[in-house]
């Protein structure tokens, strides 16, 4: 449904650079990395709010790298939502289907149907200063899905809310989402936020994506260091004996591991799970 091939982007002095991915109709795909690794500026050039230098964003088997934001067929949701402060909830979320002048009935049928699943018909004459944290995003979300986007672009999309609100929130738009079949890709830094939504978990680091795959693929069979350290691997170096057996210290004792593939040399590496981890979900 969605494929990125070799995307290479400037922004200033950061270069994003021959990015590939894909997701299937329906997934939700979470982009995580350290700040500055270009996860943003992936999302910003697939909204079409950054040039493409180099490489092709295909949409539904259509080519949209070149086309303007409004023609792309995506929605995009920023960090701070970015509601407008002077329109009511129901102002902001019916500002886009007004501009384009879409059927009224249409209009109304899809506005009342986002309303209800998102719990939205008590706040529509409420400004978004008269709302929380989980309501403004509530409302963001409405307004985005009000044009049935093909791809919904969220950027951090819990890092307003406060910890105690976002496992709730987590599921509620993950069940929001499934009932949709909404194609969704966003951004984090948080490796719950990962774990919990991501159908499929894409890596990066420094401009490059270094790993993609399910999150349990990622937390088990990290592809470098990097992804290792990153997603919270103890990391142990040990010494190969024999027959793909290796002895590692620990506390003062050893003990051995064995694994598929390693290679014959004098040392070798052991990530260990840390517990309690997102993959016990």
């Amino acid at each position: 449904m969605l494929w990125v091939e070799r995307l290479t982007v400037r922004a200033g002095e950061f270069t994003l650079r021959d990015v590939s991915l894909h997701l299937e109709a329906g997934e939700c795909g979470v982009v995580v990395g350290p700040s500055g690794a270009g996860k943003s500026t992936l999302l910003e050039a697939m909204a079409g709010l950054r040039e493409v230098e180099r490489g092709r964003i295909l949409l539904g088997g259509r080519d949209i790298t070149a086309l303007p934001p409004e023609k792309r067929g995506v929605a995009f949701v920023p960090q701070d939502y970015a509601l407008f402060p002077h329109l009511t909830v129901s102002g902001n979320i019916l500002l886009a289907p007004r501009l384009l002048r879409l059927p009224n009935a249409e209009v109304e049928k899809r506005f009342n149907f986002l309303c209800r699943l998102l719990g939205l018909h008590s706040l529509l004459s409420r400004r978004p200063n008269q709302l929380s944290g989980g309501e403004r995003q509530r409302v963001a979300l409405a307004r985005a899905l009000m044009l049935q986007p093909q791809l919904l672009l969220l950027d951090e999309p819990f890092a307003a809310l406060d910890p105690q609100m976002r496992p709730t929130v987590r599921r509620s738009l993950r069940q929001i989402f499934r009932t949709l079949r909404q194609t969704v890709l966003m951004v984090t830094h948080d490796l719950w936020d990962a774990a919990m939504m991501g159908d499929r978990v894409f890596v990066m680091e420094n401009g490059r994506l270094v790993q993609s795959g399910s999150w349990e693929e990622v937390i088990t069979n990290p592809q470098c260091q990097f992804v290792a350290e990153f997603v919270g691997l103890n990391r142990l170096v040990g010494t190969i004996v024999k027959n793909e057996r290796g002895v590692f210290p620990a506390s003062g004792d050893n003990f051995a591991a064995s694994g598929n593939g390693v290679a014959r040399r004098d040392t070798c590496h052991l990530a260990v799970l840390p517990l309690p981890s997102p993959l016990d979900k």
